[in-house]
């Protein structure tokens, strides 16, 4: 006889959405409609497949799927065959349940339950504590449940703590990579990690290797930023991105398992690219349109880091012994490897003494 059924429910399944590889380097064969939440499913149909072969494992049922407009499930938790899902949803009669109301669902499941949140939602992230206590275990790359007030991050592990029920959250920060396990495996282990540092951005990874490459001039920053948003590299409106708040919430996510209390992402030097000029206009596109406007700013900057035989990234770093977390702009060794990422590569560094100093570092 099998193990206990596993009930999961996924929300995120956003009906037209822009493909966003750029932030989550999955690599399936869904792109376009769906965007990470077909990708996820595809992911959990060859688990189901895997688990189903070995009576030992448990069972895996997709029992609830859900965007902003439309949801899919049965009152008795029928698994939902994977087959044509994003289509079902679409055609879908069901209106999306509430907060409160797939907790109520999930909670009620005959056996464990697990949400799976594909959003970036603040008012899903701060609903966690409340699935937690339920029992219900969550599975996200949602960075502002672990990058919101430090208050929100205490409740969601101590509901955790109190219920037993599980987070992953893995690819809150580094694209999926091993970063938060590691780190989490440093400390509970009993290492002392004393620097944390790298390139926590795709976009601004690939900006920075166009605008200042290692070789060659590069182009104007304009025509950079310009290009890595025809390029889908970039959010709709590219200050998103270059506000810089997207890598202070991953340096804040770290520096808290790294042992720091850091109360949120503007509690610590951000370095914002957009000019004051630009922070108010009324839209993405007014802002591309400016932007030449100020070209000759980011140009200084790069010269400066050429006269010194350098170029210029934007880097996070946090230094856990002076408690001290920032982001911003840095100027590298052309050897250095920040300096000679390629493309939209990211790379991440722990610094730790187990017994002598050692690095380890992930590159994508």
């Amino acid at each position: 006889m099998p193990s206990k059924e596993i009930y999961v429910a996924v929300i995120g399944m956003i009906l037209k959405l822009p493909h966003y590889d750029r932030h989550n380097h999955l690599t399936c064969n869904y792109t376009g409609a769906g965007g990470v939440g077909k990708c996820f499913l595809s992911q959990l149909d060859a688990l189901s497949s895997r688990l189903s072969k070995n009576s030992s494992l448990p069972k895996v049922s997709l029992v609830f799927v859900s965007s902003s407009k439309k949801a899919l499930y049965t009152p008795k938790y029928t698994a939902l065959p994977y087959a044509n899902i994003s289509t079902k949803l679409a055609d879908s009669t069901q209106e999306p349940l509430s907060l409160p109301k797939i907790i109520e669902y999930l909670a009620a499941a005959p056996s464990k339950a697990i949400l799976v949140d594909n959003t970036s939602s603040q008012d899903v992230a701060d609903q966690y504590p409340q699935f937690l206590s339920k029992g219900i275990s969550i599975v996200t790359p949602n960075k502002k449940a672990f990058s919101g007030s430090y208050k929100l991050w205490q409740d969601i592990f101590s509901a955790a703590d109190a219920s037993g029920a599980k987070v992953y959250h893995e690819s809150s920060v580094g694209a999926g990579l091993p970063v938060i396990s590691t780190l989490k495996e440093l400390v509970d282990t009993g290492d002392r990690v004393t620097r944390i540092e790298g390139v926590f951005s795709g976009t601004m990874s690939f900006l920075f290797n166009s605008f200042a490459p290692t070789e060659g001039s590069g182009g104007k920053w304009s025509a950079e930023v310009k290009k890595a948003k025809e390029l889908g590299y970039t959010e709709p409106d590219p200050r998103d991105d270059l506000n810089g708040l997207d890598v202070a919430r991953k340096l804040t996510i770290l520096a808290r398992l790294a042992g720091i209390d850091i109360e949120s992402p503007t509690s610590f030097p951000v370095q914002s690219l957009i000019p004051k000029e630009l922070e108010s206009v009324a839209s993405g596109e007014e802002f591309l349109q400016r932007l030449p406007e100020f070209d000759s700013q980011m140009e200084a900057t790069k010269v400066a880091a050429e006269k010194e035989g350098k170029v210029v990234r934007f880097v996070g770093s946090i230094d856990v012994s002076k408690k001290e977390v920032k982001v911003g702009l840095e100027k590298f060794d052309r050897s250095h490897p920040i300096a000679a990422l390629k493309g939209s590569d990211n790379i991440i560094s722990f610094v730790s003494t187990p017994y002598i100093p050692r690095t380890i570092t992930f590159r994508t």
